[in-house]
Parts: structure tokens; C-alpha cells; sequence
């Protein structure tokens, strides 16, 4: 059982920084007002992906990951429903980007979590995710995505937008 835990979690792992390598592409490509389909199309399969796994990892009781989870799904239906039933028209164009970025924060936000609990420096920098090196962390990806949804939104336009 335990190898296959191990496989299981190196496959949710890959998928996610899949999800997370292929969402900056798409942050980017809103900057760029660009739509770059085939890389909106991973990041928004593979993030799915990373939450539906997420709920396969054996628990006795409900976590915080499995709220994240649900918040997740709930917000990449709004993006998936926004991107490809009402192709963006409208409020559906901002609706998609703040979506979109808003899944893309959720999984990093994990990211750091699962950092600062898995690399031994930064678990000795903050063992119980209370201390303020994860508390600051948390806050500068916080912000970094805020800032960065802003632009996209600002960015990612109708007059402006080129296909890729």
C-alpha cells in the first residue's frame, strides 16, 4: 500500500506543478492579451485534476486541503463555464481571468504550504505554520496574485485580444 501512496502522491504532485507551470503561462498570456488556448486548456484540466486527486488521499476526517478542494472545483466550474459555454463574452471575459486566477493562487497557496511543510528548512522556520516566515510568505503570494489579477483583468480585453 505504501508504494502505491507513494506513486499515487507523486503523480497528484506532477499534475498540480503541471497545473501551476501552465497557469503562469496563462497569467501571462492575459498580461499579454493573449489567449493561448492549448496552455488554458492544461492549466484548466490539470488543476481540476489536482483537486479531484486531492480527494482520493485516504483521511478519517474532513481537512483544510479538502475545503481548498471544494472552493477550487466550485471556482474552476465558474472559469470552465465562462471560457468555453459563454466564450468569454461580456462580464464572462473578466468572470473567466479572476476565475482563472483566483484557481491558480489556491494551488500555489497549497504549494506553500506543502513546502513549509516538506523542506526542513523552512519547517524549522515555521513548524506549525503560525510563525511569521509563513505568515509572510503567505501574504506575498496573496498579493502577488491580487496585483497580478488586477492587470489581467485590466489586460486581457476584447479589442486587444490576439488568438495564440
Amino acid at each position: 500500500m505504501t508504494l502505491g501512496l507513494t506513486i499515487f502522491t507523486l503523480v497528484h504532485v506532477v499534475i498540480s506543478l503541471i497545473g501551476i507551470l501552465s497557469g503562469f503561462v496563462v497569467a501571462y498570456g492575459f498580461l499579454a492579451a493573449r489567449r493561448l488556448d492549448g496552455w488554458t486548456a492544461t492549466f484548466l484540466a490539470s488543476t481540476v485534476l489536482t483537486s479531484v486527486t486531492g480527494f482520493l488521499f485516504p483521511f478519517h476526517h474532513f481537512l483544510p486541503s479538502h475545503g481548498v478542494g471544494i472552493i477550487s472545483l466550485v471556482i474552476l466550474a465558474m472559469a470552465i463555464f465562462a471560457r468555453y459555454s459563454r466564450k468569454l463574452a461580456g462580464a464572462w471575459r473578466t468572470t473567466y481571468v479572476v476565475a482563472a486566477m483566483v484557481a491558480l493562487y489556491l494551488n500555489v497557496f497549497v504549494l506553500v504550504v506543502q513546502l513549509f511543510q516538506k523542506v526542513p528548512v523552512l519547517k524549522a522556520m515555521a513548524p506549525t505554520q503560525s510563525e511569521p516566515p509563513f505568515v509572510v510568505a503567505q501574504i506575498a503570494v496573496l498579493a502577488l496574485f491580487v496585483m497580478l489579477s488586477v492587470f489581467a483583468a485590466i489586460r486581457f480585453r476584447r479589442e486587444q485580444l490576439h488568438a495564440a
